[in-house]
């Protein structure tokens, strides 16, 4: 079930974030560049999380600016986000595993900031400015951040389980 106010949207953000982060810190270091057999490693996943939260963020802004909203980004529709994403693998392919980690870090932090600084009525009161979607500005954070992170750590533990197995 979906957050739906700005304490239950901040607990279940540090929760999720804290199982990351013990899923990242155990990933072996073998492991983290490691393709699966759709092409994708630990270090894609990570920096894939960043970039999302990145997005969310320049939504969030560009709405309140009336700036247009590009969702998910200009030039992509939703039914093309698996060509947006491999786009984005193919652009974040010399990043380490070091920098994915430092923005995916240094990314939630901003995700908190701009949570923590909300009202309750900024991010459950109303949809999302520019979003052209019923979702409020908590919901969309909620989607880049906490619901981000519980499926890369549902993605990483198979891949570690698999490893151990294999």
């Amino acid at each position: 079930m979906a957050a739906g106010s700005k304490s239950e949207l901040l607990e279940i953000t540090e929760k999720e974030w804290s199982k990351l982060k013990d899923v990242l810190d155990a990933l072996p270091a073998m492991q983290r560049l490691e393709k699966d057999e759709d092409g994708i490693s630990p270090k894609d996943i990570v920096g894939h999380r960043a970039h999302w939260i990145e997005l969310f963020l320049k939504w969030y802004r560009d709405g309140q600016s009336g700036v247009p909203v590009h969702i998910p980004a200009e030039g992509y529709k939703w039914s093309e986000t698996p060509r947006y994403n491999a786009d984005l693998r193919a652009r974040q392919a010399s990043f380490s595993w070091a920098s994915v980690r430092t923005l995916l870090e240094a990314n939630h932090f901003e995700l908190l900031a701009l949570v923590e600084n909300l009202t309750e009525k900024e991010l459950y009161g109303a949809p999302m400015k520019g979003s052209h979607s019923k979702w409020p500005a908590g919901r969309f954070a909620e989607a880049a951040g906490a619901s981000h992170y519980r499926s890369a750590v549902k993605y990483l533990r198979k891949r570690m389980r698999a490893a151990k197995a294999g």
